[in-house]
């Protein structure tokens, strides 16, 4: 887990420039195209939408576009430690400042305010989404919310529950990181595919305005100690870029299915020997040596990888297993699979484009790593009906997914566990989660078929 506090002086905007950011690909949205989109927009505290997205919001805001603002806390945590100003007085003189950086963007009218506590909103994740859907209705829009690995509790819990509404719904989402760009540096992965927006004079004078407006953050509440200023000038360095950075996630339109996967990483493995660079990054080594370990058991019966790829992980679950199967849609990757998996009696790869086809037999256990949102919704849920059907009672399931937008595809890692959780109702084994990825383990009951919803109907 990502710990920081706002006191650090963490990495500097100079260190950011040098590294690359002003070079990512720009938002492929014209001024018409976003003056004609619908947009929702999260916000956990007031000053969120002025650092992170407060461009943005003057372009939207200028050019027409219908928005919308969720404001959920009145920020009240900030400063703790004041003796001179109480939470909710703090509360008070926050939500004035929201409603100027509102007026300053052209969006005094457009706003609500949820009412939820300051650091409290993963409690609320069902009412944030709840208002999120009410808000949305039957209309196609993009959501704009915190980045979900963000680092903080609140940002990323609205980051994450926009991206389930976006999946859902196949809307658009941009996240805007803010305290990403104080712990994180130019060499972690996870920005390199955002995308960013250019900001003419205008747009960066009135995000200025804007961002004035939360003077609580930005001067101290008094002389006295926990009444400091809470934004330091090096953090506010990342907001005065001229551009704006977001994690991009386009709206499904046609919904790519596991037939789209096969020909995409068929290409894929025909391009490259090791297209995802398995071997030789410390992030795929330590991701596979964190999945290893989250095995309850050392040794299993039968196992069945899902989405085998070359087969890097699968030659290690194979020296667990007694018998061992890896498939995968793309031939190219199952046929490199084989040859590492040919030094292990008793393991074999297979093409097989899950979950419409799916191998004999029973196992012990089955891993899902990275490919669960490579599967439309309906096909993720037939997934889940297909494993429940072939693991073993006592059986071990582990699921480990990139935690990012996968752009193009419907679902998201977070997504995929959550709906893995509902549709099956398993008990858990175990649970990592860090800013790059979510892995977790489930065990099947003695009576897998009877706990999955609608078993009973569909036998009667």
């Amino acid at each position: 887990m990502v710990t920081f506090s706002h006191a650090d002086a963490g990495t500097h905007e100079d260190a950011w420039a040098a590294g690359g950011l002003g070079t990512v690909g720009e938002l492929p949205l014209d001024s018409a195209e976003l003056s004609g989109t619908e947009f929702v927009v999260l916000v956990a505290h007031p000053d969120d939408e002025s650092l992170g997205a407060g461009g943005l919001l003057a372009r939207l805001a200028s050019s027409g576009a219908h928005v919308e603002v969720l404001l959920c806390s009145a920020g009240e945590a900030s400063h703790p430690g004041s003796s001179t100003t109480t939470p909710e007085q703090l509360a008070a003189v926050r939500l004035e400042e929201f409603a100027a950086a509102m007026a300053a963007f052209g969006l005094a009218e457009r706003w609500q305010f949820l009412n939820l506590p300051d650091s409290g909103l993963a409690q609320h994740r069902a009412i944030i989404a709840e208002r999120l859907a009410d808000v949305i209705g039957n209309r196609d829009v993009v959501i704009v919310a915190p980045y979900r690995a963000d680092g903080h509790i609140d940002h990323d819990t609205l980051g994450s529950v926009a991206a389930e509404a976006a999946a859902a719904g196949s809307h658009g989402l941009l996240e805007y990181p803010i305290w990403y760009w104080l712990w994180a540096t130019p060499g972690d992965i996870a920005w390199r595919n955002w995308v960013r927006l250019p900001l003419s004079f205008g747009e960066q004078r009135t995000k200025r305005a804007a961002l004035h407006a939360h003077a609580s953050q930005l001067q101290p509440l008094s002389d006295r100690p926990g009444d400091e200023a809470l934004l330091s000038e090096q953090f506010l360095a990342h907001f005065s870029r001229p551009f704006e950075v977001f994690a991009w996630q386009p709206p499904v339109t046609g919904r790519r299915s596991a037939r789209d996967a096969e020909a995409v990483f068929d290409d894929l493995h025909r391009g490259a020997e090791d297209p995802w660079r398995y071997q030789d990054t410390w992030y795929e080594q330590r991701k596979r040596s964190l999945t290893l370990a989250a095995l309850p058991e050392q040794k299993y019966d039968a196992g069945l990888e899902a989405g085998c790829s070359i087969g890097t992980l699968g030659a290690e679950l194979a020296q667990r297993c007694g018998r061992f199967l890896a498939v995968d849609a793309s031939g190219t990757a199952v046929a490199r699979a084989a040859e590492r998996l040919a030094r292990h009696p008793g393991a074999e790869a297979m093409q097989l484009t899950l979950p419409e086809q799916w191998p004999e037999g029973s196992f012990d256990l089955i891993v899902v790593s990275e490919m669960g949102y490579y599967l439309a919704a309906a096909e993720l849920d037939e997934l889940f009906t297909r494993i429940s059907e072939s693991l073993m009672p006592g059986g071990t399931l582990l699921l480990c997914h990139w935690r990012h937008p996968v752009s193009g595809w419907e679902l998201d890692g977070d997504t995929v566990h959550a709906l893995a959780r509902s549709r099956l109702g398993w008990p858990p084994a175990g649970f990592y989660r860090e800013r790059d990825f979510i892995l977790e383990t489930f065990i099947a009951p003695a009576a897998a078929l009877s706990s999955r919803p609608g078993a009973a109907r569909d036998a009667g």
